[in-house]
C-alpha cells in the first residue's frame, strides 16, 4: 500500500492503496465517486471514461501510480447538470438505460475541448465509446447541439 495524492475534481483527495490499483476503482470505491462506471474492464467500452487534463482517459486501464494531473469526473463536471454537454444530453433525450452515459459525456467534453466546431465525421471519428442501446444517432445530436452552446 501507498498513499497518493489526487487532485479529483478541483480537490486534493488522499488515498492508500496499491499502486497498481485502477484508478476507476480508487475513484469509486476509496473517494465514493461511482458515476464512473465499470463495463468491460479492459479499456474498450468506454463507461468508466474521465477526463485527465482535459483528456478523455480509460480509468479501468490507469494505475492510479499514473493518474497525474487534474482528474474530473462526471461529478465534478457540474453541480446541477448545467454544463453544455449536460444539458444538450437531455434536450435531445440521449440515454435509455444511462449506463454507459457518464463515460459518454465525459468523451464528448473532451472532443468539444479538442474541437469546438465539431462536423458529424469528426465526432464519429473522436467518440469511440460503446452504447449498447444504440443512441449514437443521439450522441451525435447532443454533441452538435453542445458545440453551439460551448462556441458562444
Amino acid at each position: 500500500m501507498a498513499k497518493f495524492t489526487l487532485n479529483v475534481n478541483g480537490q486534493k483527495r488522499e488515498v492508500d492503496v496499491d499502486d497498481d490499483t485502477p484508478l476507476l476503482w480508487v475513484l469509486r470505491d476509496s473517494l465514493g465517486l461511482t458515476g464512473s462506471k465499470y463495463g468491460c474492464g479492459v479499456g474498450q467500452c468506454g463507461a468508466c471514461t474521465v477526463l485527465i487534463d482535459d483528456k478523455s482517459v480509460r480509468s479501468c486501464q490507469l494505475a492510479v501510480a499514473e493518474a497525474t494531473g487534474e482528474i474530473v469526473t462526471i461529478e465534478g463536471l457540474s453541480e446541477d447538470g448545467s454544463h453544455p454537454v449536460q444539458k444538450a444530453w437531455m434536450e435531445e433525450d440521449v440515454p435509455q438505460c444511462g449506463y454507459c452515459q457518464a463515460g459518454q459525456i465525459m468523451a464528448a467534453v473532451s472532443l468539444l475541448k479538442k474541437n469546438p466546431r465539431p462536423a458529424d465525421a469528426d465526432i464519429e471519428a473522436g467518440m469511440n465509446n460503446i452504447c449498447r442501446c444504440g443512441t449514437y444517432f443521439r450522441v451525435k445530436k447532443a454533441i452538435l447541439r453542445a458545440a453551439g452552446e460551448v462556441a458562444k
